[in-house]
């Protein structure tokens, strides 16, 4: 926009100044012939008495002496007789025409010859012609028009410094309101454009402040509102636990009242996650390789209890991904829950994880059911069993705000098979002391007796740390 303004200022002043410059230089050539014509004749009309009045002796040596003097318009005095004093010249057309008592300019090669008739002479009409050459007519016009052009230059420099100036003043705003708009698209509700500039912009940056504003409370408001509906879900989880420390059987009291705890945990998690600030977390990220190793122990008890045979494959080592770990163990749930909930009991399927090339990892869980249907199951509310619909929408947005995807497809077998990209983070995690800690937790309870089939401190399950299917 800058470079607009002042191309425009630019083309503006041009038009002007040559609407300008150009009729005065030729005005100013005009009067510089104007002035050398007036002079010549003015000297040839000084020397008219003279004719008149001199012997031919007398005004050859004065018309000699004028020439002299003023060499660069030579003066000739044609008389009746056919003498000419002074510089020889031809005689010309005009010079006969003159004769008959006329007085002109006349253009000829090379210039301009002034003819002044003078008459009273007893042999007839005598004429006095006096040369203006092209240099003359022409004195200080090139100086003048080199001026002009300086003064052009000048005033056009001038213009492209004012109009830089203006456009300072209308892109800076501008510019300051295209930051703030995308600060506001990434996310960033603080972000505010400065008002200032011409009315229309400030009128443009106080109404884009007022839809941040607007939209940071919506949000917050529906925030509130989320964590209050979650808030509310404490009460039937407390006669839950008190009806679970009723019961007599002690395995069953302890398998319900972890139930409960761990739907409490992600209560709190929904209530924490709900109170966030907008923005906050955009860089958070977490070990993929950890965190689908817990999940796929989370649920390898129910493949158990249905029969179905159950592949992990996680690659080895850390694999950071930029996605928090609850959001990707949100998302492994999602597509092993749809395992569970819409395929038949006793069908296998898989679970892999692998890195990406450019970095990041690959999700991917197969199953050997009926697979999907024909409509794009990832649109929102859309749901052929019976379910909200909403599962592998949230899955799908985990995955794009990493930088990923999600792809649905047919295993090998015929089933679904969803395939989650996740990209990767803008900094390394710390998985990979989590996992020696893991291993030296397993080995030091191993060798203290303890049970490989019981959860560590902290959620790494020791059966699949040891498992030969998971490649930890």
């Amino acid at each position: 926009m800058k470079f607009r303004v002042i191309l425009l200022v630019v083309a503006t002043s041009s038009l002007v100044l040559v609407s300008f410059l150009v009729p005065l230089a030729l005005v100013l050539r005009t009067v510089a012939a104007d002035r050398a014509i007036s002079t010549a004749t003015s000297q040839a009309q000084n020397l008219a008495p003279l004719v008149t009045t001199l012997s031919v002796s007398q005004l050859r040596l004065t018309v000699d002496q004028m020439n002299a003097e003023n060499s660069t318009s030579p003066v000739t005095v044609f008389l009746p007789g056919g003498t000419a004093l002074g510089k020889p010249a031809p005689r010309s057309d005009s010079v006969k025409l003159a004769a008959r008592g006329s007085s002109f300019p006349a253009a000829t090669a090379g210039g301009v010859e002034v003819l002044v008739a003078v008459q009273g002479l007893p042999a007839g009409t005598a004429v006095i012609r006096t040369f203006v050459p092209e240099q003359v007519l022409r004195h200080g016009v090139t100086r003048a028009w080199v001026l002009l052009g300086g003064l052009g230059l000048g005033l056009l420099a001038l213009s492209v410094a004012v109009a830089d100036q203006l456009a300072r003043t209308l892109v800076r705003p501008i510019a300051a309101l295209a930051r703030a708009s995308d600060r506001l698209a990434t996310g960033d509700l603080s972000a505010r454009a400065t008002v200032a500039g011409p009315p229309e912009v400030r009128r443009a940056s106080a109404g884009l402040n007022r839809l941040a504003l607007r939209i940071g409370e919506l949000l917050a408001h529906e925030r509130e509102t989320v964590a209050d509906l979650s808030h509310r879900l404490r009460t039937p989880l407390t006669a839950l636990r008190i009806d679970a420390e009723s019961l007599r059987d002690s395995s069953e009291m302890t398998q319900l009242l972890a139930d409960v705890d761990a739907v409490e945990r992600t209560v709190n998690e929904i209530i924490r996650e709900a109170r966030r600030p907008t923005g906050e977390g955009s860089g958070v990220l977490c070990d993929a390789s950890l965190v689908i190793t817990e999940r796929a122990a989370f649920w390898q008890p129910l493949a158990e209890d249905q029969d179905r045979p159950m592949t992990v494959e996680v690659v080895a080592g850390p694999v950071p991904v930029r996605a928090s770990r609850e959001d990707l163990a949100a998302c492994a749930d999602i597509l092993l829950e749809n395992v569970f909930s819409h395929t038949p009991e006793g069908l296998a399927f898989a679970v892999r994880l692998s890195r990406r090339a450019g970095g990041g990892a690959w999700l991917v869980v197969a199953d050997d059911g009926p697979g999907f249907p024909e409509e794009d199951p990832t649109q929102r509310g859309l749901s052929s069993g019976g379910s909200t619909g909403l599962g592998l929408d949230i899955a799908c947005r985990i995955a794009e705000a990493s930088g990923g995807t999600l792809t649905i497809g047919r295993s090998p077998s015929g089933g679904g098979s969803v395939t989650v990209g996740l990209g990767p983070p803008t900094r390394a995690p710390d998985g990979g002391r989590r996992h020696r800690r893991a291993r030296e937790r397993l080995q030091r309870r191993g060798r203290d007796g303890g049970d490989p089939g019981r959860w560590d401190e902290d959620g790494t399950p020791w059966s699949l740390l040891g498992s030969s299917r998971i490649d930890p």
